[in-house]
């Protein structure tokens, strides 16, 4: 069986986790659970590194033992992950028996091998990064990562001679291009390894000034550098040397790493196991910075993010799309409320929620809520299904190699397809024209596609993949579902298969500063009674009282000061659901979101020219203050802009979607 390992680095304990290491978590989840989906059985390991002069500051800084310090931290980490949907195979702390078993015998191993040799060294010691710096490698005197002058510390110490596997490296690197990547974090390894004689690594610190660590196995007066212990962890997780998971994963590793840790991941850990006489892993996958405020998170700066709240505000579904859409895999990103606020109502409101949500009450208004038969593909539905393919086979392709953002683009391309699709097939016109076979067809084609990009965001958003595909009556995946058989099949949703009655998964989200945005649901439910109309600004009263009469000339029309034009609260809005008033034959009942929470009700005389399954989706002008008034025991509060025309009435709607409530000026 194929299979597959894949690492976070193990994440330091001198701070809470923030929006850095939620995304390499995140991203190994996904990769995770793609390839199990995919037919391996995988392995996914993260965990906290415990060890180290900054534990020991930040235990003090707290007033607390180093133990205590790490226990709390350690925990924070492992009750995150299940709130942000990771799920590891295992957790592992550097301060685990076990681990430090395993150090042990690795020093002892490297040592008795002639790798490690006792000396002594004078350099400049940077206590934020605890390790030592060369001249040429402080830029002005400091370090280069904490902007601090080191202090020059000379003392004995023991040290890995790594400098004796610098050629060796260079050549599996240069003979194995995909071993770094993306590329140019390939030729920044290559350009240290041969910009002079790689320097042995201090591997010890004498416990007269550090006793918080491992300490070495053939001298008790040391600990054990924190890096060299760190790195262990990939291969103590798996039981190393007699362990059946090393013996069945190690050929699989992946590790996922930030570019801050690059050095040691490329250079220290590829010797280390070298000199440990161990294969190589497959692949180091370096990510970029999230920026917020456009500088590189940080708790000194005082610009994190935490992760678990943006999951409670914006839903994890839409937290989680976003940090993989968002970002190309090794560059940086900036991270802002707004940027998440655009990407979730353009992406995931705007194109797959409305494409559920209109689709589904389709199906329930023509089909009786069942999957209608799948009928003889035509034209229109064969591009449909072509399209479907390549989306998969690109999709696969991408996400596998860590173009997430691509991957997922290749997907968009097929909803916002059937997105027009609908609108070209008119399904309400074919049920008024009796067309029945084409309406059953163009359905099916619809809930097939739909249902065949939600299931690849499964390794995304998989709680909300999940209810989506119940909701498209394909319920929860079996076991041995295989996601590579979706590329060049069709039909896989049955016939007679009952669909949900609506989909709310993804409503908008207020653009407004400071706005909550709506709990996006987690089940499928039935359609909900019309709510409450909300609270409406003072009417203006010189506003029409009449639903939706457009204007038909504008001789005679009195001119206004610019005060009245003020007095209009002029706004864009979401159409979210309409249907027809039972005893009339020109009244729509209308649910507009404009940015307030609620729905609004606005009772529109457009039925003669606009069928109300076509209106979901699309966003229209409307008058937000006109006084409330009852039509047809209807409450009405609002009016919908529109323009006649000859043989028709057209709405008026921006060129571009804007954000529901945008008001218009």
């Amino acid at each position: 069986m194929k299979r597959q390992y894949i690492t976070t680095p193990i994440y330091y304990v001198n701070a809470r986790p923030h929006l850095g290491h939620a995304y390499t978590t995140i991203v190994a989840d996904a990769l995770n659970r793609f390839a199990a989906l995919t037919g391996k059985q995988t392995f996914f390991l993260t965990g906290t590194d415990e060890h180290g002069d900054k534990i020991v500051k930040a235990a003090q800084a707290a007033g607390q033992t180093p133990g205590e310090y790490c226990d709390a931290i350690s925990a924070a980490y492992q009750s995150l992950w299940p709130k942000l949907g990771v799920a590891p195979s295992a957790f592992i702390r550097t301060t685990d028996p076990a681990h430090a078993l395993t150090v042990k015998a690795a020093l002892q191993k490297v040592h008795d091998a002639g790798d490690i040799y006792f000396g002594e060294y004078g350099g400049h010691y940077c206590f934020g990064c605890e390790r030592f710096y060369t001249e040429k490698e402080l830029q002005g005197g400091v370090c280069p990562d904490h902007q601090t002058k080191p202090e020059y510390i000379a003392e004995k110490n023991y040290f890995f001679k790594m400098s004796k596997y610098q050629d060796r490296l260079a050549r599996h690197i240069r003979e194995n291009p995909d071993f770094i990547r993306p590329a140019q974090y390939r030729s920044e390894v290559l350009s240290i390894l041969d910009s002079g004689v790689l320097e042995d690594l201090c591997i010890s610190r004498p416990k007269s000034r550090l006793t918080w660590g491992i300490e070495l196995p053939f001298d008790a007066g040391y600990v054990t550098y924190v890096w060299f212990d760190a790195l262990l962890n990939y291969v103590s997780a798996l039981g190393w040397p007699d362990g059946k998971n090393f013996a069945d994963f190690w050929p699989s590793a992946q590790h996922l790493v930030a570019k801050d840790i690059l050095k040691p991941h490329a250079i220290f850990w590829p010797t280390m196991l070298m000199a440990l006489g161990l294969p190589l892993y497959n692949h180091l996958n370096v990510h970029g910075y999230w920026l917020s405020r456009d500088t590189k998170m940080s708790k000194s700066v005082g610009n994190v993010v935490d992760p678990e709240a943006m999951a409670e505000k914006y839903g994890l579904a839409g937290l989680r799309y976003f940090l993989l859409r968002e970002m190309t895999f090794g560059s940086d990103a900036s991270f802002s409320e707004q940027s998440l606020t655009a990407r979730f109502n353009a992406d995931l409101a705007n194109d797959l929620g409305n494409l559920l949500s209109r689709t589904l009450t389709m199906v329930h208004k023509y089909c009786g809520g069942a999957v209608p038969a799948a009928g003889e593909p035509e034209a229109e539905e064969r591009a449909i299904i072509e399209l479907a393919s390549d989306a998969l086979e690109n999709f696969h392709a991408l996400f596998g190699a860590l173009q997430f953002s691509r991957a997922l683009e290749s997907l968009w391309e097929l909803i916002r397809a059937l997105n027009k699709y609908i609108d070209a097939q008119a399904p309400w016109t074919l049920f008024k024209e009796g067309r029945t076979a084409k309406l059953g067809l163009a359905l099916y084609t619809v809930l097939e596609a739909a249902r065949k990009a939600v299931v690849h965001l499964v390794p995304v958003m998989p709680e909300a993949a999940g209810a989506m595909l119940v909701q498209l009556g394909f319920g929860p995946l079996p076991k041995d579902y295989d996601l590579t058989d979706e590329i060049g099949s069709w039909g896989f949703l049955p016939a007679g298969a009952s669909v949900a009655a609506s989909s709310n998964q993804f409503p908008r989200i207020d653009a407004t500063p400071g706005a909550m945005p709506e709990k996006p649901a987690k089940t499928a439910k039935p359609c909900p009674a019309a709510p409450a109309p909300a609270p409406c600004p003072a009417p203006s009263p010189a506003a029409a009282q009449t639903p939706a009469q457009p204007a038909t000339e504008t001789e005679g029309c009195p001119e206004i000061e610019f005060a009245d034009f003020q007095r209009l609260d002029l706004r864009v809005g979401t159409v979210v659901a309409a249907a027809k008033v039972a005893g009339a034959d020109k009244l729509l009942e209308v649910l507009i979101d404009i940015g307030e929470g609620s729905p609004r009700t606005v009772v529109a005389g457009i039925a003669e020219f606009h069928d109300p399954d076509a209106l979901v989706g699309r966003q229209v002008a409307m008058l937000a203050n006109l006084k409330p008034r009852k039509l047809r025991g209807v409450v009405s509060r609002g009016m919908i802009l529109a323009v006649r025309r000859e043989g028709g009435l057209e709405l008026l709607s921006p060129a571009n979607p804007v954000p529901s409530g945008a008001k218009i000026s």
